[in-house]
């Protein structure tokens, strides 16, 4: 994921998170359609392509990140109001000079935080 938001910054950045009993095995960089440091827009061929991979090698879809490289390192009304699936959504944000994320269940219109666990 940092690799991925690093690279395309000071736009947003966006990706999806795949894997197994909620352990990530595999992140997928999706190409922000909106160009804009303050919005992500999926590509939906990428989006869909992503999907096909995900299905096709028995995995399931666990996460949608993206980072907000001018903050604010929570989910913004934004990115609630057009939450689409109830997977974990990780934000990445700037700190110090590096990246901080920070996980969050958006479910009916609120954003609850929750633990990332790293390994």
């Amino acid at each position: 994921m940092i690799k991925h938001v690093s690279r395309h910054a000071p736009l947003e950045a966006c990706g999806l998170l795949a894997g197994k009993n909620d352990r990530v095995g595999k992140v997928i960089g999706i190409r922000n359609q909106a160009q804009s440091p303050v919005r992500f827009v999926m590509d939906p061929h990428e989006q869909l392509k992503a999907f096909d991979w995900i299905d096709s090698n028995g995995l399931d879809l666990l996460g949608i990140f993206h980072s907000h490289p001018a903050g604010p390192e929570t989910a913004s009304v934004t990115d609630i109001a057009e939450a689409a699936y109830e997977v974990v959504h990780v934000i990445l944000s700037p700190a110090g000079t590096g990246w901080k994320a920070r996980g969050f269940w958006i479910q009916a219109g609120t954003a609850r935080e929750i633990v990332l666990e790293f390994s």
